[in-house]
């Protein structure tokens, strides 16, 4: 089998996108690996297949899957790549300036602009509400605080390991998120940091750390592990162990998820600037209880491959 891709990244969290409005490509596990591998195929964090979708008021559906072959029910960056695939090849006119886009999470509204060429630059996406219900995150754990209108949630949960005890806030953006804040670098193990002889978020051994916590028996469906400091000198910094994936540059639905716990743990407000490896993201938690973020796109390539 033959395919058409175009690969486009959001803050370096890359993506294989695949016209799929035909609605006949079935990928297998193994196939997705491939295509994602660095070594021996395209290389990317997960493939989008470009579908058509069963809402009148959406332009297409985006069908994520993670590099290791599983569904993802959204992704931040995923979804800004998504609005310039659609955008620079006409399936929503430049002129428009929105779009609702379907994914597995539901529909969501983007708001977009373009340059002199009418390609897009940067989204704004609607990501929804974060959902604190414990049982919707998932994890299993009993409600410890209460936000401002009453709505129990999970906060600073400490949780054993080999390496020691993380606390973490848990917030859903479509997908699990456990976010915890490293308060005390100094505090740690020095063999936790890739450079023993600098402690900071940069050198944190995010993979090592995060990998264990991804699959803790806490969060039944697994979960997404971020890592964040808030007085770093670029301000708040966010490392992301992202399930099915590993380390990513960037992860949208997570920065979403980070700045959500920011303001319910006191740590900042509710509109921030996120400093990821990749780039930065601008969060805004609203009055009307939606995440907004803002971010660029960017096209790599196009090509064909043969499976």
């Amino acid at each position: 089998m033959k395919l058409d891709f175009v690969k486009l990244q959001g803050l370096g969290n890359d993506f294989i996108f695949i016209d799929d409005f035909s609605n006949e490509i079935t990928l297998s596990k193994k196939q997705v690996a491939f295509l994602c591998d660095r070594h021996f195929g395209i290389g990317a964090d997960g493939v989008i297949l470009v579908r058509p979708s069963k809402h009148a008021e959406c332009a297409a559906y985006m069908h994520y899957i993670n590099s290791d072959g599983t569904l993802a029910q959204m992704c931040g960056n995923g979804v800004r790549c998504f609005a310039k695939f659609l955008v620079d090849r006409g399936f929503v006119q430049s002129s428009a300036g929105h779009f609702v886009a379907d994914t597995l999470s539901g529909p969501h509204p983007i708001s977009f602009n373009v340059d002199d060429n009418d390609r897009l630059t940067d989204a704004t996406v609607d990501m929804g509400h974060p959902i604190l219900d414990p049982q919707e995150v998932p994890v299993d754990a009993s409600v410890n605080a209460h936000t401002s209108e009453g709505i129990g949630y999970v906060k600073e949960l400490p949780i054993d390991s080999p390496f020691g005890t993380f606390a973490f806030t848990c917030v859903s953006m479509g997908n699990p998120h456990a976010v915890c804040f490293l308060d005390s670098l100094d505090s740690l193990p020095s063999d936790l940091f890739t450079d023993q002889r600098i402690r900071s978020i940069a050198t944190f051994d995010v993979n090592r750390v995060g990998s264990f916590f991804e699959s803790h028996h806490l969060f039944p469906e697994k979960t997404n592990v971020e890592f964040v400091t808030v007085n770093d000198p670029t301000g708040i910094s966010m490392r992301v162990f992202e399930r099915g994936c590993g380390e990513t540059l960037a992860c949208g639905t997570g920065t979403c998820a980070t700045n959500v716990a920011l303001a319910l743990t006191g740590r900042s407000g509710r509109c921030n600037d996120i400093h990821l490896r990749g780039g930065v993201l601008h969060i805004e938690w609203d009055t009307n209880d939606h995440v907004m973020m803002t971010g660029a796109a960017r096209e790599v390539y196009e090509g064909s491959i043969v499976l």
